[in-house]
């Protein structure tokens, strides 16, 4: 594989979409391993690809937290002033997207969960929201690394986009309708992706009606929560779940701290139950052995 950039060494093509390709590269004076991403501009709409790599770089390099992938540098290569080709060199993270690892235990759930409201809590501290949060924008490494990446869709809290943006199982209503977004917007992203994690099945999202000219706002179907769906979630998750996902961003836990302190109280409450299961398995063990003797 031809190396990209200068003074990094290509080794591998690890993903790709969205104009875009990431590749492992290693750096040749360290031998650290970075990802490197790369936007090529092959038609006049790339402009918005190559935008969206800007902007990633923007909200991201001066944001140091360990559970968002850190933005090492940009390059640019120009052509009659025009950018044709973008590089970023990025934080390497050996693992793979919950999209295709889903968390099987409601422990395992609450930690994963709290480390990326602890990554967007910073986001929205620097003053911008993701926007874009689903399952293939988190990545769970080795020894419980958890990470935010992919922010080329942030924006400052308070801003209205131009256009609709954001992936249709997991965007918020005020994403669709093109009004202001904030913190409660991450809070929807984050709870549709929580219902997902735990159910295995889309939240019913809003979305616009092609049909018409104007934005008229349907949703596909009545929502079930996840306790309606499998009765052994814990009835505080379930309502958490259903609360980030409120159609008014007023209904919603308001920030990332009090969805991190509703999670924290569901993992203490759970582990007390696992601890009381299994004190009486010991304790019911003990009484057969008795019984037996």
């Amino acid at each position: 594989m031809a190396d990209l950039l200068p003074g990094y060494g290509s080794i591998e093509l690890i993903g790709q979409g969205a104009r875009s390709t990431i590749h492992r590269v290693v750096h040749q004076a360290t031998g650290k391993h970075y990802a490197l991403k790369r936007v090529v501009r092959k038609e006049a709409d790339d402009q918005r690809f190559i935008e969206q790599v800007e902007t990633e770089f923007d909200v991201c390099s001066p944001l140091k937290h360990a559970h968002v992938r850190q933005c090492i540098s940009i390059h640019h290569n120009k052509k009659w002033r025009k950018t044709q080709e973008v590089l970023m060199v990025m934080e390497y993270i050996e693992g793979a997207t919950m999209e295709n690892h889903r968390p099987n235990r409601i422990e395992h759930f609450c930690v994963i969960f709290r480390k990326i409201a602890a990554g967007l809590h910073a986001l929205h501290q620097s003053g911008f929201v993701h926007a874009d949060i689903k399952p293939d924008n988190i990545v769970l490494g080795h020894n419980g690394v958890v990470k935010v990446i992919d922010l080329g869709q942030s924006c400052p809290i308070g801003h209205k986009k131009k256009r609709i943006q954001g992936t249709p199982d997991f965007i918020a209503p005020e994403q669709v309708r093109r009004i202001n977004l904030d913190q409660r917007t991450d809070v929807y992203n984050l709870g549709a992706t929580m219902y997902w994690a735990l159910t295995g099945i889309n939240y019913p999202t809003e979305m616009a009606d092609s049909t018409t000219s104007k934005t008229d706002i349907s949703r596909a179907s009545a929502p079930q929560s996840p306790k309606e769906l499998n009765d052994k979630f814990p009835l505080a998750l379930s309502q958490l779940v259903m609360d980030c996902c409120k159609s008014n961003p007023n209904d919603r836990p308001p920030d990332m701290v009090k969805l991190d302190g509703r999670l924290k109280t569901v993992q203490t409450l759970w582990r007390r139950k696992l601890e009381e299961l299994k004190a009486k398995k010991q304790a019911d063990q003990a009484e057969n052995a008795d019984s037996v003797e």
